[in-house]
């Protein structure tokens, strides 16, 4: 490489993973691509979000056989900076380890933008183990709605699925309201057939909240299959899902028809049925869809924001 100044670093950072790519500023191309483990300072902390940024990073110049050097721009959408003492110390560790001389630092969910719609702006929906609505007008401004974390919202997620068929196979247990195949599905899961060892797997962690939003696939299939309790969550998470994100639209001012959409997050991506019972669901509180991007890879986005840094 003739100089650091073509080099440029996107970086995607939520709440399981952190992923690096360094790219040649001239054509975008990977050069070489890093990953550390969860970098939102609101969920792992300060100290060991920037370690896993750090292991990114460091791994990206790895793979690209290049020695670690600041590069011309950075671009970062990382999970937890919406609050400004967020992102000021995310800039600050950029300055510590000089990781370039243009840096732009923002919720992850601002990388759909650039990698998910025609012309950079539109509804964006994260729908992983968390979820999260952001809007951004033609002109720069932002609106969001959810993002409030898996205590306090979280709707439409594969955890609140995952947590929702748990509860559900409970009261199965107890024989309280419908059968439901999400018992025997999840005891399945468990390796177990006494409902009674759900309690010692989750209270003592073995089933985290990745674990339990990893769970969401068996209500879906469940769903798939016509059972009626299984069908109530999908349908109502997929109708919580768009109201926030009709939510956002109405904060955002955004145009209502014809609404560039990306979309981002295991549940979304991979599961055609809940994606589409969503977009349903969104057109019934009044969104009309226009084009859909599926970003299955966000970390594009962030090379994009970062070669713009460099006009």
């Amino acid at each position: 490489m003739a100089d650091s100044q073509s080099l440029v670093i996107g970086i995607d950072g939520g709440a399981s993973h952190t992923i690096a790519v360094l790219a040649d500023a001239r054509t975008g191309a990977t050069l070489g691509r890093g990953e550390g483990g969860p970098s939102n300072i609101q969920a792992v902390g300060v100290e060991a979000a920037l370690q896993e940024l750090n292991t990114a990073v460091a791994g990206a110049f790895k793979a690209a056989k290049v020695n670690r050097v600041p590069v011309g721009a950075a671009a970062m959408g990382l999970a937890g900076v919406d609050r400004s003492e967020g992102a000021d110390v995310i800039r600050g560790w950029a300055d510590l380890v000089q990781l370039a001389n243009n840096i732009t630092v923002a919720n992850d969910a601002t990388l759909l933008f650039a990698a998910g719609t025609p012309d950079g702006w539109g509804l964006a929906i994260v729908a992983g183990t968390g979820s999260i609505a952001f809007t951004l007008d033609a002109k720069g401004k932002d609106a969001r709605a959810g993002g409030w974390g898996y205590l306090m919202g979280d709707e439409g997620s594969a955890f609140r699925i995952g947590l929702l068929g748990l509860r559900a196979a409970c009261r199965a247990a107890d024989k309280v309201g419908e059968p439901s195949v999400l018992l025997p599905a999840y005891l399945k899961e468990l390796g177990s057939d006494d409902p009674r060892e759900f309690i010692p797997t989750v209270y003592r962690g073995k089933w985290d909240k990745a674990a339990i939003a990893a769970l969401a696939p068996v209500v879906l299939s469940a769903a798939a299959s016509g059972d009626a309790t299984a069908v109530a969550i999908f349908e109502q998470e997929a109708h919580e899902l768009a109201q926030t994100a009709a939510g956002a639209v109405a904060a955002g001012g955004l145009p209502r028809d014809n609404l560039p959409v990306a979309l981002t997050g295991g549940l979304v991506i991979e599961s055609a049925m809940y994606r589409d019972r969503f977009l349903h669901e969104l057109r019934a509180c009044g969104v009309t869809p226009g084009p859909v991007g599926l970003v299955d890879d966000p970390v594009v986005g962030a090379v994009v924001l970062a070669r713009k840094l460099l006009g």
